[in-house]
């Protein structure tokens, strides 16, 4: 038996593991590792459930091409001249905005996911670039670049020091805290309680979070925005601020939240007046408050007017970036992301629907539409990272039908799933035991400053290729250098941008050294961990991978602390209260607030032992609560008529789907998790559990406006009785 320690790259908490193996490599157990100083030995179903995981007899070993309707397994370099054949040509004939790339949500858990992303773009030279961001977070990207400058200026409720914590439209009970990396939420939310404080929840549904808050309010899915305008009336209209910060449009905020009184909140999102008033005062009177808010309230019609005011509150209250408030944390690494000059959406706009690009990215809402639209730039290659969109994107089903219009398609993922089966490649990393981790965009998040690197537990098989030596090999042939090209060139590339900064920047540790000396002294058994070293080396508190591997339970940095200052970088130099490109978009949610309430509206649901589409093949994780279920309030299930099983339609599509009836639901309102649809799935335990695709009801032409995000919750649908 062997013991290794690694960080859980499942979801957002980054839990430390122990893990214990057999002669065989086979995982036997896996425990909280009780010596993480973050973490300290808290665990959840689904990280309990890794080896599992990990070991999916499922999971394809091999690379794979098909041939018709018929898949057989090639080698690597066969793999990969396949891929450059295909991709050279739509190239050659089309164009390099023909190709299109997309990158799902497993990529921001890994390292060269992260390390790879830009070299790959800059690679294929194409504007149609499309991530899992337009389908989750963009909306408070959108609005902390606007009030910031910087869109990756995040803030997390620094929930170990707070007194006050409102959550809206976020369950992080059983998500573990989505953009806030806070293991053991349940156990920091108690503290809190212990100690005196109060936790609020806004949400549709009696969630788990709901049921554990002090008050939990039921409101309208979507109409988020108006109850928080009238918390910023109300903190207005009754003098009740505290700004500390220097800000722009406080005056002009004034006037807009004039109208939007608790009185007229309530007929728009159905929460009482009296308590939106409360509310306000109560995070007024706080010793410390904290609002955050995510998936409910950010993949809805009005995400990116939601998340602005979320920002708004907190600086109206005085407890932006604030011990106690919310605070932004200073990850232990270089932050390359962050480019210091003022963010600016719109740079380029999509072909066919005009939609506006973010962050480098067009909205996923619409991709299929550059697919199937004849033109000059229509997209006729499709390099596809770690994402099932047929399952994750709005009418994923209308996604799936345009890929089998392409002229080729490479995916890099380990398994044959609801997209991938469209490919004409399949290239599969290795499994999580055999990949290094380390957290760059959820340092972001975390409620500490922490670090802690997990190297490789089991050695790569000869047959095997590691993550970054794909992804490599992918940015080589984009950039025409062909399949058998060495990837070590592009890991010499990306380490001689870092050497070069690192050399050349005034202030910089190493400036004035020689580049190759420096290159010397880097440690790693790969691109990546050299890639990690220098980006440690460069970073605020200098580290280096050396220094973390003697620590392999991670490193505590420290309590978070003020940082605005720094990160804020709007032409004025102040917080923007106001940014215009972020209130125009008011216009649009008065005319919803005064139009009628649809009679049904469906939004998604949070399961413990699921993320998004890809554990649904672990017998472990299935049962309980993780089913696809239709929850419906009795009320509603008597009104309608229904029995055990419901027909769900809107003009999209339909399902037929198990009815749960649940009076932790608000009446008028219906919840399917996403992520199910498995009844053709090549995963043999996902299809006997296959549940329905939610997005097979969503509509691709629905989308937050600032930000492209698409809409999930919310969904106006009608419900009827199953009749066989």
């Amino acid at each position: 038996m062997t013991t290794a320690h690694r960080t859980c790259p499942i979801c957002q908490a980054v839990c430390g593991l122990r893990i214990t193996l057999d002669d065989a490599d086979r995982v036997t157990s896996v425990h909280g590792d009780a010596s993480d100083p973050f973490s300290k030995g808290y665990i959840c179903p689904k990280g309990a459930s890794l080896g599992r995981i990990d070991e999916d007899p499922d999971r394809l070993r091999h690379p794979m091409i098909r041939e018709g309707d018929q898949w057989r397994e090639a080698s690597w370099d066969e793999a990969f001249l396949a891929v450059e054949k295909g991709l050279t040509t739509v190239v050659e004939e089309h164009g390099r905005d023909a190709v299109a790339v997309y990158f799902g949500n497993p990529t921001y858990h890994t390292m060269a996911g992260f390390l790879y992303r830009m070299p790959l773009i800059q690679s294929l030279g194409t504007r149609n670039v499309y991530s899992s961001g337009t389908i989750d977070h963009m909306p408070k990207h959108v609005a902390a670049g606007s009030m910031y400058g910087d869109p990756f200026a995040l803030a997390v409720p620094d929930v170990d020091r707070t007194d006050y914590v409102l959550i809206i439209g976020a369950n992080p009970l059983e998500s573990h805290g989505s953009l806030w990396a806070a293991p053991d939420l349940p156990g920091r939310l108690k503290e809190l309680r212990k100690r005196g404080g109060k936790v609020v929840v806004v949400d549709p549904r009696r969630t788990r979070t709901a049921a554990f808050a002090d008050e939990h309010l039921p409101v309208r899915p979507g109409t988020d925005p108006v109850l928080l305008l009238a918390i910023v009336h109300t903190l207005l209209a009754e003098d009740l601020t505290s700004v500390t910060l220097e800000v722009n449009g406080l005056d002009e905020l004034r006037l807009l939240s004039g109208e939007f009184t608790p009185e007229l909140a309530e007929r728009g999102c159905g929460v009482p007046a009296a308590d939106i008033a409360r509310l306000a005062r109560e995070l007024a009177a706080a010793p410390t408050a904290a609002v955050y808010s995510r998936m409910g309230a950010s993949t809805v019609e009005f995400g990116t007017l939601a998340q602005w005011l979320v920002e708004v509150i907190n600086v109206l209250t005085g407890n932006l970036d604030r011990a106690g408030g919310t605070m932004f944390a200073r990850p232990a690494v270089l932050e390359v992301y962050r480019s210091g000059e003022p963010f600016q959406a719109g740079n380029w706009h999509s072909r066919v629907r005009g939609l506006p690009e973010a962050l480098g990215e067009l909205p996923a809402a619409t991709l299929a539409d550059e697919i199937e639209t004849p033109g000059d730039g229509q997209v006729r290659a499709l390099v596809s990272i770690a994402s099932n969109q047929v399952l994750s994107t709005p009418n994923g089903p209308r996604l799936g039908r345009a890929f089998q219009k392409l002229d080729f398609m490479v995916c890099v993922d380990p398994y044959l799933n609801e997209t991938t089966r469209h490919a004409d490649v399949i290239l599969p990393p290795p499994r999580i035991m055999q990949m290094p981790h380390y957290d760059f965009l959820l340092s972001i998040v975390t409620v500490r400053n922490y670090a802690r690197f997990s190297p490789p537990i089991l050695p790569l098989g000869p047959d095997q290729r590691s993550e970054a030596e794909i992804m490599a090999r992918l940015t080589l042939i984009a950039a025409g250098a062909g399949a058998a090209a060495d990837p070590a060139g592009v890991d010499e590339m990306i380490l001689g941008q870092f050497l070069g900064a690192a050399t050349q920047i005034p202030g910089s540790p190493y400036e004035g050294q020689d580049p190759a000396e420096l290159r010397a002294t880097l440690e790693g058994d790969s691109g990546p961990e050299l890639m990690l070293d220098i980006m440690l080396k460069l970073g605020p508190y200098g580290l280096s991978l050396a220094k973390l591997k003697a620590s392999p339970h991670g490193i505590d940095l420290g309590p978070l602390e003020p940082r605005l200052k720094e990160l804020l970088c709007t032409p004025s130099g102040k917080v923007e209260l106001t940014p215009p490109a972020v209130v125009a978009d008011l216009d649009r949610l008065r005319a919803k607030v005064a139009a009628p309430v649809p009679d049904i509206v469906l939004i998604g649901r949070r399961q413990l032992r699921s993320s998004n589409s890809w554990l649904h093949n672990v017998p472990s994780l299935l049962g309980g609560s993780n089913r696809c279920t239709l929850h419906v309030n009795p009320a509603d299930v008597a009104r309608l008529g229904l029995g055990d099983q419901a027909v769900v339609r809107t003009k999209t599509g339909e399902v037929v789907v198990a009815v749960e009836p649940t009076d932790a639901i608000r009446p008028g309102v219906v919840s399917l998790p996403h992520g199910w649809g498995h009844a053709d799935s090549q995963q043999r335990v996902a299809a006997q559990h296959a549940g329905v695709n939610a997005n097979a009801l969503t509509d691709e032409f629905l989308v937050d406006v600032p930000s492209g995000n698409a809409v999930f919750n919310g969904i106006p649908v009608t419900v009827s009785p199953y009749q066989t």
